[in-house]
């Protein structure tokens, strides 16, 4: 009777823990399942399939879990009972063939994305893709257009549909740039430019932000992407262009001389114009020859 109300008690606990795993999964903003871009789709195919296959293994095992417990329990007294069983050739073959299957099918869809998913890999389009230099500072992201001559910070805005490549580096500690909706992340890491490439397929305004903790400030390292029509990015670029700050040394350094501040809120939106062409460059060398002791 007392081994009964605790297996009553077992299975509610567990039911309960279910019930508010699954309220709390499905209440959050999945956004890695809402891709806006052809490679966040690719991205979303490829944690479907890898969770499907897994499950495989998975929904059996929990299924045991609950039914072997049950049929088994002390108290039913039709369970078959071998005391002396130690071995089974079709339970083998089944415990070892189906986990080498599934892992050469998971190791055979690693091999092809990690190739067809490459970050540094240009996107086919009819469309020249779009460059962007971004940096990485405390507590803060720098966008550098360098075809337009203008910088933004904590804001980035690009066409849809169009190729856009990022030039990724930091000016601080190592931090990492993720457009979660647009997939992939790579890091930014002081004298160094790592590459990502992307492109949106639909328009909207995307959450963009640090997949690193980098210190005090992590959490303002954080902005905002804006995919709109050639027609409105084209007219952004050029009311940047005649309302912005002049992005010089002097202004780089006030820039810089404000992390402090941005530990408690973060940076405003601010637009410069008049970029100098090696900015981004000067920044990769300057640290590069800070890590090469020079």
């Amino acid at each position: 009777m007392k081994v009964r109300f605790i297996n009553k008690i077992a299975l509610a606990l567990v039911a309960t823990v279910a019930v508010v795993f699954l309220g709390v999964l499905f209440s959050t903003d999945m956004v890695l399942f809402d891709p806006k871009g052809s490679i966040g789709s690719a991205q979303k195919a490829l944690i479907i399939t890898s969770v499907l296959l897994m499950a495989i293994v998975i929904v059996p095992v929990l299924f045991m879990a609950f039914y072997f417990p049950y049929k088994y329990r002390h108290t039913n007294k039709d369970a078959e009972y071998k005391p002396n069983w130690e071995h089974s050739t079709k339970i083998e073959i089944v415990v070892w063939t189906v986990p080498c299957l599934i892992i050469a099918a998971l190791g055979w869809v690693t091999y092809q994305t990690s190739h067809s998913l490459d970050p540094r890999q240009e996107i086919v389009s009819d469309k020249p893709p779009l460059t962007i230099q971004v940096v990485a500072m405390n507590w803060k992201w720098l966008f550098i257009y360098p075809e337009h001559e203008i910088a933004t910070v904590n804001e980035v805005s690009f066409p849809v549909d169009r190729p856009v490549e990022f030039l990724v580096t930091s000016d601080a500690t190592m931090n990492s740039f993720f457009i979660p909706q647009l997939g992939s992340q790579v890091y930014a890491m002081a004298g160094m430019e790592n590459r990502l490439n992307l492109m949106a397929t639909e328009a909207g305004s995307y959450r963009g932000m640090s997949a690193n903790y980098s210190g005090f400030g992590f959490a303002n390292m954080r902005f905002q992407a804006h995919v709109t029509d050639e027609a409105t990015f084209n007219q952004w670029v050029e009311d940047v262009q005649t309302n912005a700050q002049t992005l010089d040394d002097a202004a780089y350094a006030a820039l810089k001389a404000n992390e402090k501040e941005q530990i408690k809120k973060p940076h405003p939106v601010t637009y410069y114009t008049s970029i100098e062409p090696l900015r981004f460059k000067d920044i990769i060398e300057t640290h590069s020859g800070v890590r090469n002791g020079l």
